[in-house]
């Protein structure tokens, strides 16, 4: 466990839905009681003067929806194929990060997946993000409904971050997929939720997904980010 130095999520820097596909990997935290500011000062302390190769890291907030008492999250992202540490020494670093850690949190669930659609948010007060996991049925339907509701409701979605991907290791609960739409806060997402849900189009293609279970969701947020 201990060669893998920052388990992600979310957030993705890519500009359009056909970007090069990323891969991403999440580790679950649960932090002891008072122990947020510890350890975002380990997190800072571990990443700094570290330069990434194409890659992003970041550690969130898991609020609304979180299981098994998950605090927060260590996410990476980086394109397929990429080696995002290339450069950096990154084995002492790591073990002493590791170790850290551990005096501040109790590790949770890990898994790992890709980025398939992705529309990156411009908006910075836009850093609250609803995931929902789902069980897909026909991956490549599901992804074409995404796309065209993205690019149908653009006004809609403006600023937010918008993305759609897999789970294929460790799959949390069962869910193949997920999607993400990033807000200011749980209310203004309701407002978009109801502005979308009140035209007759954006029903019709929510069904244009095909046979979908929803799995669980939840909201998180970025404490602290390297790219």
């Amino acid at each position: 466990m201990k060669k893998i130095f920052f388990v992600i999520a979310t957030v993705i820097v890519s500009t359009t839905l056909s970007a090069q596909n990323r891969a991403f990997n999440v580790r679950e935290i649960k932090a002891k009681d008072y122990s947020q500011e510890q350890i975002e000062a380990t997190y800072d302390q571990a990443m700094k003067d570290v330069k990434l190769n194409q890659g992003y890291v970041a550690l969130q907030w898991v609020g609304a929806g979180s299981d098994n008492g998950v605090t927060h999250r260590l996410v990476w992202s980086w394109p397929l194929g990429v080696d995002m540490w290339e450069g950096n020494d990154m084995s002492s670093r790591g073990e002493l990060w590791w170790s850290k850690m551990s005096n501040h949190a109790e590790w949770g669930e890990q898994y790992s997946g890709r980025v398939l659609s992705w529309q990156d948010g411009t908006n910075e007060e836009y850093n609250t993000r609803h995931i929902w996991d789902f069980k897909v049925e026909n991956p490549s339907q599901f992804k074409n409904a995404h796309d065209k509701m993205v690019k149908k409701f653009k006004k809609e979605f403006e600023g937010r971050s918008v993305g759609f991907g897999t789970y294929d290791i460790n799959r949390p609960n069962g869910a193949t997929h997920w999607v993400i739409v990033s807000g200011k806060d749980d209310h203004e997402h309701m407002m978009l939720y109801d502005k979308l849900q009140s035209q007759d189009e954006f029903v019709n293609i929510l069904k244009e997904r095909g046979k979908v279970e929803l799995v669980k969701d939840y909201m998180v947020g970025n404490l602290k980010s390297y790219q």
